[in-house]
């Protein structure tokens, strides 16, 4: 395995270089942050965020619009960012750039509707009252970023909590930090001058973002691995500050064996090889019906080869991370499997060829453990329910895709999956929707960004309870209320509830 470009490393102490993953060129020096700065950002945010709190939900929407709208002018400028700290393809870079747009579209025209205040029945018990629910913004929320997709997946927490009402203080990761500096400038740009400081970025490593998540946050939002999102909320514990953790996959595609096996091979190869297989819902675990498993790897084994890395995906953005594909390569391999196109050789740094793995043993790393590389394993079961056992047997439960002779035998096998997010036919067809939420549980971590629960996640209900008019009825909560009267409501409402 030939060397790869160096990590981002602190060079005085204040300033580390971040490096191109392609050819280790020196991208730019940007700050380390530290905890008396991130304070200073939350201070300056959560002072934005009351003038951002009156200009109401018109002037809200209007700005994160004019946002939206001046992103996308920009999107090569956008682009080339993302591609040159992430060694991604252009291409791919503002696709995932339109990605995030959408859903800054679909939270700014939402919020008012999702946390507007409404009407909601009050019941029996409630007679007199009319009952209102309404939604307030946590604060400031602290955002801590991955590097593989730096715009699309951060913009799932940063747009929303700001069509939220909320200030945010996004820490990117230390790979991409010069995505998230543009960012917000490019909010600084196009909204109005008073709401400057409401989204605002601190640079730097792990201590960084420790700094970030106890520096008075109301809330933080954090992908990136499970051991990793283990030390953030160790860190928000202390101050009881909730947090919301996506935390990677190992997605599965179940194959039925009256699919159609070429569109699944072209989505499967998709969802395995984009973005190097850097994706935290891409496709790593294949279960295909056993009369079909063979035809499936011969097409899967026939696209994945008419890849070129460099050309149709990037190169390994974490330099560590081209370690792990290798150990769970080695280990399937001594562990029996097979590998019908590419094997330990195919890593060649900073690039991984496409690998597909037959027959691994399910308590394998490559099975078990996110392999976050252009790595797929497709092995053979019996029928779709051991498919769905296999898939439901991970520790992770992000995403899972089906696909199956008929939409409504795809629809019964995903009710029976335990990932967050199932697509019918297709792969990752869910993250494109703004309208639906997105994340998982386990090891995937809790909690949702996207929809409406992505919006309901930045924001805290509240209950209003308003006495429309004095005197009528059996007050319950009033000691003016006789005994007796009270004893015949609660009485009538005992037989109502018995027989009900």
């Amino acid at each position: 395995m030939s060397s790869l470009p160096s990590p981002p490393r602190a060079t005085d102490g204040t300033t580390f270089d971040v490096r191109s993953p392609v050819d280790g060129a020196v991208l730019g020096a940007h700050p380390v942050h530290g905890p008396a700065e991130v304070r200073e950002a939350v201070r300056r945010s959560r002072a934005a965020a009351r003038r951002w709190a009156a200009a109401g939900w018109d002037g809200r929407r209007a700005a994160l619009l004019a946002w939206k709208r001046s992103l996308a002018r920009r999107m090569d400028e956008v682009a080339e960012a993302v591609a040159a700290e992430t060694g991604k393809p252009v291409h791919d870079a503002r696709a995932e750039v339109l990605l995030a747009l959408v859903h800054l579209d679909w939270a700014a025209r939402n919020a008012r509707r999702v946390l507007g205040r409404r009407r909601v029945p009050s019941g029996p018990a409630a007679f007199g009252r009319r009952a209102l629910l309404a939604y307030r913004p946590v604060g400031v929320v602290g955002v801590i970023g991955p590097w593989n997709y730096p715009v699309h997946t951060p913009m799932g927490s940063i747009g929303y909590a700001l069509a939220a009402g909320n200030g945010v203080v996004f820490k990117p990761s230390e790979l991409t930090p010069g995505v998230g500096e543009l960012l917000a400038s490019s909010f600084a740009d196009a909204v109005p001058a008073e709401f400057a400081d409401l989204f605002l970025v601190v640079t730097g490593f792990g201590g960084t973002g420790s700094a970030l998540a106890e520096s008075g946050v109301d809330k933080v939002a954090f992908t990136g691995s499970p051991g990793t999102a283990r030390k953030v909320a160790e860190v928000c514990a202390r101050t009881l500050t909730p947090l919301l953790a996506e935390c990677g996959g190992k997605d599965a595609v179940l194959v039925g064996a009256d699919a159609d096996l070429e569109a699944a091979a072209n989505a499967i190869v998709w969802g395995a090889m984009a973005n190097a297989g850097q994706t935290c819902a891409g496709v790593e675990r294949v279960y295909a019906v056993a009369s079909v498993h063979g035809d499936l790897v011969e097409r899967i084994v026939r696209k994945a080869r008419e890849l070129t890395p460099g050309r149709h995906y990037g190169p390994m953005t974490l330099p560590s991370q081209l370690a792990v594909v290798e150990r769970h390569l080695k280990e399937a391999l001594a562990g029996g499997a097979h590998a019908p196109l590419g094997g330990p050789e195919s890593l060649r740094a900073p690039y991984v060829h496409p690998v597909v793995l037959v027959g691994v043993a399910e308590d394998a790393a490559a099975m078990r453990e996110e392999t976050f590389g252009p790595v797929v394993a497709v092995n053979a079961v019996r029928d779709l329910a051991e498919a769905v056992e296999r898939a439901n047997a991970s520790p992770y439960a992000l995403g899972a895709a089906v696909f199956t002779g008929t939409r409504e035998e795809g629809l019964a096998v995903a009710e029976r999956l335990t990932a967050g997010g199932v697509s019918v036919g297709s792969v990752l067809g869910y993250a494109a929707v703004p309208s639906l939420p997105f994340g998982g549980t386990g090891e995937s971590g809790y909690g949702r960004v996207h929809g409406a629960e992505g919006l309901r996640a930045f924001a805290s209900a509240r209950s209003i309870t308003v006495r429309r008019r004095a005197g009528g009825g059996t007050d319950l909560m009033s000691f003016a209320t006789s005994r007796e009267a009270a004893e015949r409501m609660v009485e009538l409402g005992r037989k109502l509830h018995a027989w009900r």
